[in-house]
């Protein structure tokens, strides 16, 4: 961890290899020496964890841990990996996107989030609840930063950290550029739309606090926008929304207008054009287009009626 992990992977990588060691790994096998693991312990680690992605995780991390001792100490001649070979869980990767509908309650939930207000419920539990305005009063206005934040991941199909840390000094508003120094995927630009342009000029700029997104201690960004955003949802009637699928539905609307895959992945700072893959069926109309009118020229050849003349070269 300190020598390989600490010194080479981004922070929040080394955070959840911290997690799965402590909570997985090390009560499994802290106590064995490298040299007695046998595929039969990493097993049944495997098989003791509840949760399948982060049983998945745990034999990834062990098997990354063994390739790293067998390459930095040749010289003890390990054996072969006892991690290789395990068959993973299966998981199923969640993708959630916004339909026309869901983007135009969610405008309207935004709007009186700015306004009149959401509604909010006091926490029963405590003896200042008895003292609670009535149902219809209790209507909150969300911090303005948070709508700016949820507005730029809507607009932006960036990730959630990416905004959150944005900084003033990384906008380039002449060109509508976010130049983001870091991100998961290294050095990103953030390409800016008019309507994101008008979310950040809407927003102050907080003395002392370098960063667009100001959170509430001095010089430091917002932390999270778990809060702000449950509220929004659950008044809009999308409870099942993550922050994230804000992404996937930026992804899914420049898919349906028939951008091509290239384009948004550059738009999301995908690093590979399998990343992007996924939204490809979004593009499909007019390939959809092409089968419905083969289909119905089948049909109708099976009804008995005239099939059109082809006008294409194989009718030459």
């Amino acid at each position: 961890m300190t020598n390989h992990v600490e010194a080479k992977r981004k922070p929040r990588t080394a955070e959840g290899y911290e997690v799965l060691l402590r909570r997985h790994i090390l009560p499994a096998i802290g106590t064995l020496r490298i040299i007695e693991l046998r595929r039969r312990h990493i097993g049944a680690m495997h098989a003791s964890i509840e949760s399948k992605g982060a049983a998945n995780r745990a034999i990834s991390l062990t098997s990354a841990i063994f390739n790293y001792a067998a390459a930095e100490h040749d010289h003890l001649e390990l054996p072969p990996n006892p991690a290789k070979g395990i068959t993973r869980n299966p998981e199923k990767g969640r993708e959630r996107f916004l339909s026309e509908t869901e983007f135009a309650r969610l405008g309207e939930t935004l709007a009186l989030a700015e306004t009149s207000g959401l509604p909010w419920e006091p926490d029963f539990s405590k003896p200042s609840a008895k003292h609670a305005p009535k149902p219809e009063n209790r209507l909150r206005i969300i911090d303005p930063f948070a709508m700016a934040a949820i507005r730029l991941l809507i607009l932006t199909g960036a990730r959630l950290r990416e905004i959150l840390a944005a900084r003033w000094d990384w906008l380039d508003i002449e060109r509508g550029f976010l130049n983001l120094p870091d991100s998961k995927t290294g050095r990103k630009t953030i390409f800016l739309s008019d309507a994101a342009l008008a979310v950040l000029a809407s927003l102050p700029k907080v003395q002392g606090n370098p960063h667009i997104i100001a959170g509430i201690t001095e010089g430091r960004p917002r932390a999270d926008l778990h809060a702000p955003w449950r509220a929004v949802r659950n008044a809009a009637g999308l409870d099942n929304i993550r922050l994230h699928d804000l992404r996937h539905s930026f992804a899914s609307i420049g898919a349906g207008a028939g951008l091509g895959l290239p384009v948004i992945g550059k738009l999301l700072g995908h690093s590979t054009p399998a990343m992007t893959a996924r939204y490809s069926h979004f593009g499909a109309d007019p390939i959809r287009r092409a089968a419905n009118a083969i289909g119905e020229t089948i049909s109708a050849a099976m009804a008995g009626k005239a099939m059109p003349k082809s006008t294409g070269p194989e009718s030459q």
